[in-house]
């Protein structure tokens, strides 16, 4: 399962059981003795002990199992040793939001600061070839899509990197027929990244003496109004969307309930509830979404409704990127053993490119990883935005909102495998699926790229 290194390997064998472990509460000796494969081959046993004990409202032993993993765990260890420190601290959370007044003071005074985000998420796209390979193959796709077209708006859902549409100011100011006049709309929560961007666009489409217009949206997508996004008559529309999708999965019944708990309601209610239904979020209601891919689709209206409003602007392509793994199913179990395994791949990659001492390393691991870790494990309804899910549904979900695919170009495959060629990651690997890209490390997938049309 782990290597003697102590890194994960995601393609692996079951999880081992040691059922002779004992629970008892300190002190714990004998995990000091351990070797680094036993190490993390115990760590995942713990952490599933954890949650078993989380999910049944058993805090006491689940408060042993903390207790154990803190003698083994550590953010500047090996893969699984900093992996397991992210999800202890998510579970413990999880255990903490069953009593709102102690969770609110604790995090009371917490400063979040969003410089510190943007500048992390930078970092995962300088580390990490997987974003870069997304937007060369969205490039691609777009060029292709807009040949002859004379006026081109494209939509950019998550506007947080300009080298993409860089790129792609130059691909158009080298076609044949002379660059058309481009329009992009971006839609980013901060408004210091859409002036940054609008600067650094308007800048290159100057020297390339290409007719361009910048439009910046203030909006996270959850809140976006469609209709501030202007698609003018004569226009050929292309939209991006880049790790957006996932996050308005939630049934639109928990986004409201949701509201209604941290608006601090239904106190009495709380302090009636049974532990172990407490056990399954912090919140009352039980997240409704199934497993079923087409009942989820058809309970969570938010990306129904947003899916049918993109359609209703008739784009003539549309390019999505989503992790490509279930994180969304309504169980803590099922969650946890998906999640643990992707990001346990996440944190190879990254150590594969950046050494262990590295701070960079660590920031993307705890302000990155760790968040998103956190909301997957530790949040349920509204508040859980973390819901990947695998190709295979984002399928069902854009043909039921009448989109249709559109396979991958061979030279788009090409230019998105001789990128990968180039970046020193050995692990890192892409394949074709169904038309699409799967990118991965080593055999498992992390992150799929997709193109749409409108049916007729």
């Amino acid at each position: 399962m782990f290597q003697d290194d102590g890194s994960s390997s995601v393609t692996s064998t079951p999880v081992q059981i040691f059922p002779s472990m004992s629970m008892s509460p300190s002190p714990y000796p004998w995990l000091k003795e351990l070797k680094s494969e036993e190490r993390g081959l115990c760590l995942i046993h713990l952490l599933l002990t954890c949650a078993k004990h989380v999910a049944s409202g058993n805090f006491e032993h689940a408060n042993i199992a903390l207790d154990q993993i803190s003698h083994l765990a550590s953010s500047e260890g090996d893969t699984m040793q900093r992996i397991a420190s992210y999800f202890a601290e998510a579970l413990a959370n999880r255990i903490l939001k069953t009593w709102p007044g102690i969770y609110k003071a604790l995090h009371s005074t917490r400063i979040s600061l969003a410089s510190e985000n943007i500048l992390v998420r930078k970092m995962f796209f300088e580390y990490f070839p997987y974003l870069k390979i997304a937007f060369v193959i969205t490039n691609q796709v777009i060029i292709e899509a807009m040949e002859g077209e004379k006026i081109v708006h494209v939509i950019d859902l998550n506007a947080a990197e300009p080298t993409q549409w860089r790129a792609l100011l130059r691909d158009l100011s080298a076609r044949p027929e002379g660059p058309p006049h481009l329009r992009i709309t971006g839609v980013h929560q901060q408004k210091e990244v859409l002036d940054q961007m609008a600067r650094i666009l308007i800048e290159e489409a100057e020297k390339l003496d290409i007719p361009f217009q910048f439009n910046p949206i203030v909006s996270t997508i959850e809140n976006l109004d469609v209709e501030k996004l202007n698609v003018k008559t004569g226009e050929a529309l292309a939209i991006s969307s880049v790790l957006q999708f996932h996050s308005l999965l939630a049934p639109e019944d928990e986004v409201i309930k949701s509201k209604k708990n941290l608006n601090g309601v239904h106190l009495q209610r709380v302090l009636q509830v049974n532990p172990k239904d407490l056990a399954n979020g912090y919140s009352l209601s039980q997240d409704t979404a199934s497993s079923s891919p087409l009942s989820s689709a058809i309970t969570s209206t938010k990306i129904e409704g947003f899916l049918n409003a993109l359609r209703g602007l008739s784009p003539k392509v549309m390019v999505v990127v989503e992790q490509d793994s279930d994180h969304n199913k309504s169980g803590l179990m099922e969650r946890l053993s998906e999640s643990l395994y992707f990001y346990a791949a996440l944190f190879d990659c990254l150590e594969s490119t950046l050494p262990r001492t590295s701070m960079e390393r660590l920031k993307v691991e705890k302000m990155l990883f760790g968040e998103e870790i956190k909301n997957i494990i530790a949040c349920e309804g509204g508040e859980r935005k973390e819901r990947h899910e695998k190709l295979d549904k984002w399928f069902q979900r854009l043909d039921l909102a009448g989109f249709g695919c559109v396979p991958l170009s061979y030279y788009a495959l090409l230019q998105a495998r001789r990128l990968l060629q180039g970046y020193s990651c050995d692990g890192c690997r892409i394949k074709e699926e169904n038309g699409c890209v799967v990118m991965c490390w080593q055999d498992r997938p992390l992150f799929s790229v997709s193109a749409w049309k409108c049916r007729r």
